[in-house]
């Protein structure tokens, strides 16, 4: 039964959303939850659609919700008396995309998604920050005792600055990125102990490392060890790999054969928790060196040709949602961030992955990091778990993206192109020599100047 003493006030920043706003609708509406959205959106019209979308999910018999959802426009309006603030937008057009994700190609450097590393990440960063920015002062003024949950990429960089601007911000990153992992280790326990219908959250774990870079390095099923079983897995799919259908990789970029992750697994011991292509961007370019490479261990870049698709997917529903023939599903289990919603209101505590400053929850990395590990969600309460260490290969591989986002933030803070160029030049992935690195930088540069204000002052 929904308790009515208080509504909580969710502020949703980016709140147009037809991907993950769509998800958290449906997931909150699952919930016994007593609460206003209030929405805000750049394009206004966006949020307004959703205003009437999230609405409708109380004509949904499953609903278990009392949920308004309100468009507003301004972010100081979504701001107002906030309890829990949500972070998740995309700051410029898919067009720009174009730029970060395929321009570097054409010096020889590929990237799986581009989402928070390579060149596409440094650009991403340059855009998004300066916003963030605002925002977290905004929040700061607004809404200081508010709960901030971070969705937007790149995740470290953002939520590093908005503790620069907000020391004292109650903020932790949410992902989805575990599930895949979640749903093989789900399919090799059915198999080997010959049952059905199990959960992600029948698999207990320790999880360590950074966003998209994070690792089981304990797995265990009904309390029995899945190491051992999942290393006779990789070792009998290493070739091949494993999918749930053949070939998917092929038009679904989102999708994979898992061969990357047995690949690092049976070198490293651990087992990367992310999926193949976010995993392939954190590492040297042994997986993206070209097309052909990247065939061979069975994924797929995401493109903007697809994107585009993805957006004109979701737009042709937007008119029946907002007239009824079609309702949101309640529930579907795409995001962990109702739950977290519900555990910060007090109603369940919860134990889940998210992203937060390190505080000595992964013991050899630097204080302040912003890390992945489990933690503890209770009312008005984010506790991390203490997850050990990183052995020491797969802490090689973390620390150069710890340092560079640490740069990142500095070129941001300090208004320096010059010094977020440092971080172009150290990322793994960039194989091009100093001068193509140079002019590849202007190149992105060029492109997203609109963004770059400021920098010059403006």
């Amino acid at each position: 039964m929904i308790n009515k003493d208080k509504r909580t006030t969710i502020a949703y920043i980016g709140g147009g959303s037809f991907n993950f706003g769509w998800k958290l609708f449906s997931e909150l509406a699952a919930e016994e939850i007593y609460a206003t959205v209030q929405l805000y959106d750049t394009d206004k019209q966006l949020s307004l659609s959703n205003e009437v979308i999230g609405n409708k999910l109380r004509e949904n018999p499953d609903c278990k919700s009392d949920i308004i959802y309100l468009a507003v426009d301004t972010p100081e309006e979504a701001l107002k008396n906030a309890d829990i603030v949500i972070m998740s937008f995309t700051q410029g057009s898919i067009d720009e995309m174009v730029t970060e994700l395929h321009l570097p190609e054409s010096y020889g450097i590929y990237q799986a998604t581009g989402g928070q590393t390579g060149p596409s990440g440094v650009m991403k960063s340059l855009k998004t920050l300066p916003v963030y920015i605002t925002y977290t002062e905004m929040i700061k003024s607004i809404c200081p005792d508010a709960w901030v949950i971070n969705l937007t990429e790149p995740m470290a960089e953002c939520m590093l600055m908005m503790y620069e601007v907000f020391p004292d911000i109650k903020l932790f990153g949410s992902t989805n990125e575990l599930y895949s992992t979640l749903d093989l280790l789900v399919h090799i326990c059915e198999e080997k102990f010959e049952t059905e219908h199990l959960r992600r959250r029948d698999i207990k774990y320790n999880l360590l490392g950074i966003g998209g870079f994070c690792w089981f390095d304990e797995v265990s099923y009904n309390g029995e060890d899945i190491m051992p079983v999942f290393r006779e897995f990789a070792e009998n799919h290493y070739e091949t790999g494993y999918e749930n259908k053949p070939n998917e990789f092929k038009l679904n970029p989102f999708a994979s054969a898992n061969k990357i992750k047995f690949d690092l697994f049976l070198r490293y011991g651990c087992i990367p928790a992310v999926p193949d292509g976010i995993a392939a961007d954190f590492c040297p370019p042994w997986y993206l060196r070209s097309p052909k490479n990247m065939s061979s261990w069975k994924f797929s870049q995401v493109t903007v040709n697809h994107l585009k698709k993805l957006k004109l997917d979701k737009l042709s529903r937007v008119k029946p949602l907002m007239n009824g023939d079609e309702i949101l599903r309640v529930g579907g289990g795409a995001t962990d961030c109702a739950l977290q919603i519900r555990a910060i209101m007090g109603l369940g505590n919860l134990i889940t992955n998210v992203c937060m400053r390190n505080r000595g929850q992964i013991e050899n990395l630097p204080e302040g990091a912003i890390v992945q590990t489990n933690a503890l969600i209770s009312r008005n309460s984010v506790r991390p778990v203490a997850a050990g260490s990183l052995n020491d290969e797969i802490y090689g591989l973390t620390i150069p993206h710890i340092v560079n986002q640490k740069i990142i933030v500095k070129a941001v803070k300090e208004k320096d192109l010059d010094i977020a160029f440092n971080a172009f030049l150290n990322d793994p992935l960039m194989i091009a020599d100093l001068s193509d690195a140079a002019e590849l930088y202007k190149e992105m540069l060029a492109a997203v100047r609109t963004h770059l204000l400021y920098y010059m002052g403006g």
